[in-house]
């Protein structure tokens, strides 16, 4: 389980740093508009919210309030998958033993 859970924190920290340098070497708006105008970008873009929407459900039914609900869920729109890693390096034991309880 800690090996995993190393690996997701590596996979986030990698991540972490490609969007530091998309920042400081790229400019968003002009990339957007790319995107938004290319339909691979579309569809990339597709699959991104797709993801997030996943991932708010399985943090729906796993999180035990629904105050813990919105605060792990609300960010993923802004904070994207990073965010996403954090929860799940967090919950990862938990996560394991309620989908192997019998």
């Amino acid at each position: 389980m800690r090996l995993f859970q190393t690996g997701l924190a590596a996979m986030g920290l990698g991540f972490a740093a490609l969007i530091i340098y998309a920042i400081a070497d790229g400019s968003f708006l002009v990339a957007g508009a790319w995107l938004t105008s290319e339909p691979w970008g579309l569809v990339t873009l597709a699959d991104l919210y797709l993801g997030f929407v996943l991932s708010a459900l399985v943090i729906w039914w796993f999180e035990p309030s629904p105050v813990k609900r919105l605060l792990w869920i609300l960010p993923i729109p802004f904070l994207g998958n990073v965010w996403t890693v954090i929860w799940f390096i967090l919950r990862l034991p938990h996560l394991r033993e309620r989908l192997t309880r019998r």
